[in-house]
């Protein structure tokens, strides 16, 4: 790489405060030098170029077309380093912190509430990784998760998130009230893959519920639970979904549970290695899932008991 022929920093700074003030004691103010020491800068700086810069007048400095053109490209120099420092000061002490979980939970639960953590801990970026796939929490693929089941999971400490209760939702555009009317309608199923967590689903239900003529496997397939609860709630038919994904929903009337069972499914819980529980970014994650944990059973208790 060829070097660069420069000349003194101080010097071209010294200039650009000079050229910027149309004054030497202007500039030494801002630079915390005495004038004498801008003017000897500014001389240097000419002497190495070997021609002038200003046109000196009683108590004023004009830059020459010389000085004009070196103060323009000084000027969007030294402000793009005094940008890039300023990001790199901001940028010191900041951590990344990745939680890996499934994409209903990271659509429907955590990014609602990303503003929290900007709020309570603005020096920590989220990164949320969405899969169904267990990763590992090695602190590159994952930090933390939340992860559907009881486990076990070695060498990691899990609390539970909230426990999944799956219930029969649907429009009301539908006016599907009673479960004998089931058959008629389209049932929606959510099948993750790469998951070896099944949900609980329609054929799991209707062992329960017994529908005289209901097919518990007829009904188009969804791999991602965030797209069966956006074909229920555009009326396309009815899914059994985890009630507490869709609280907003129920409070707000744009689903309805129109009939039972419910089912009792497995806990989502947050999950982190054991040996990094002390850890500040992950102490963070787990007073935030506090947080979010608090909320759900609040909605979840405004919500009408199940028919």
């Amino acid at each position: 790489m060829t070097s660069r022929h420069l000349p003194p920093l101080s010097a071209l700074r010294a200039f650009e405060a000079a050229a910027r003030h149309s004054s030497a004691q202007r500039a030494a103010q801002e630079l915390h030098v005495t004038a004498t020491a801008i003017s000897h800068q500014v001389r240097a700086l000419e002497q190495w170029l070997g021609t002038p810069l200003f046109v000196r007048r009683p108590r004023q400095l004009e830059p020459t077309a010389a000085g004009r053109e070196l103060q323009a490209v000084l000027a969007v120099g030294f402000d793009s380093f005094a940008s890039t420092l300023a990001r790199l000061r901001r940028a010191v002490g900041r951590q990344t912190v990745t939680i890996s979980t499934t994409p209903a939970i990271a659509a429907r639960c955590l990014m609602p509430r990303l503003d929290w953590m900007r709020e309570h801990h603005p020096l920590l970026d989220v990164h949320i990784h969405a899969t169904h796939e267990l990763v590992p929490l090695d602190g590159n693929a994952a930090d933390v998760a939340v992860r559907y089941g009881h486990g076990p999971w070695p060498g990691v400490v899990n609390e539970p998130l909230f426990d999944n209760v799956f219930v029969p939702a649907c429009s009301p555009r539908l006016g599907l009230v009673r479960a004998a009317d089931l058959p008629r309608h389209t049932l929606l199923h959510f099948e993750p893959r790469g998951s070896k967590s099944a949900p609980i689903n329609w054929a799991v239900w209707q062992a329960q519920a017994r529908v005289p003529g209901l097919d518990p496997s007829a009904g188009p397939v969804f791999t991602d639970e965030t797209h069966a609860v956006a074909a229920t709630l555009a009326g396309q038919g009815v899914a059994l979904v985890s009630r507490a994904l869709v609280a907003d929903e129920f409070e707000r009337g744009s689903l309805v549970q129109p009939f039972g069972p419910q089912l009792q499914g497995a806990p989502f819980q947050l999950v982190w290695p054991r040996a990094r529980s002390d850890e500040p970014a992950v102490r963070a994650i787990r007073e935030w899932v506090h947080v979010l944990r608090k909320e759900l059973d609040e909605l979840c208790g405004r919500l009408p008991a199940s028919p």
